[in-house]
């Protein structure tokens, strides 16, 4: 592996916080699934690998970048196929941008499920914009750090429910079973300096509408 210890794969969902953007960039493995190389070219950005067919790229491509090219016809996203890249690379640990919003719904969903094929492949996996932060926890527990404010919502993911218990929320639960069917862990809030989502059974997604420090 090369001397970065996380990759970052910029997808084709438009990102206007140039800022973050190139923060997370930074001392990163970049990977630009199709259009994602619009957004890195318009943040200043050289990526590592720009891989897709190509379908939503405005921009010409850069000669003096890696560039894998796939047929219109596969059964791997763009997204999807950048993530088992990197882990081929020998990444364990993705950060996606550009991966949920935008006009592609199917995508912003199937993006969720490429967390789930991250962990199950012993990687760990964010989804980060300016909107939101997406978390999924498949075992132990997620810390959330310089949050305080921030709406977070917890919903089974994979399954039919998830058993959790919370610290540092404004509705703390203790080993408590929620339901797919029962969407009631949405729109808790974040009171302290340090939240923490203990997870003791099933798949847990943490969506966390930032409220940046």
């Amino acid at each position: 592996m090369a001397n970065q210890v996380k990759c970052v794969i910029i997808g084709s969902v438009p990102e206007e916080d140039e800022k973050l953007v190139r923060e997370y960039a930074k001392n990163s493995y970049v990977i630009c699934a199709d259009g994602g190389w619009d957004t890195a070219r318009r943040c200043g950005i050289t990526p590592d690998l720009i891989v897709g067919d190509f379908d939503s790229v405005e921009e010409e491509l850069p000669k003096n970048v890696e560039v894998i090219r796939l047929s219109t016809h596969k059964d791997d996203t763009d997204m999807m196929y950048a993530i088992k890249e990197g882990f081929r690379r020998g990444y364990m640990a993705f950060i996606l941008i550009g991966a949920v919003g935008g006009e592609r719904f199917d995508h912003s969903v199937a993006n969720l499920s490429a967390l789930l094929f991250i962990a199950t492949h012993g990687g760990k996996g964010a989804i980060v914009s300016s909107a939101c932060e997406v978390f999924l926890i498949t075992e132990g527990r997620l810390a959330l750090t310089e949050m305080k404010g921030s709406t977070l919502s917890v919903f089974p993911f994979g399954g039919p429910f998830c058993t959790v218990s919370y610290q540092g929320l404004e509705y703390p639960l203790t080993r408590h079973s929620l339901y797919a069917n029962e969407p009631i862990g949405v729109s808790n809030r974040i009171v302290e300096d340090r939240a923490e989502i203990f997870l003791h059974e099933g798949n847990a997604l943490v969506i966390v509408q930032t409220v940046r420090q």
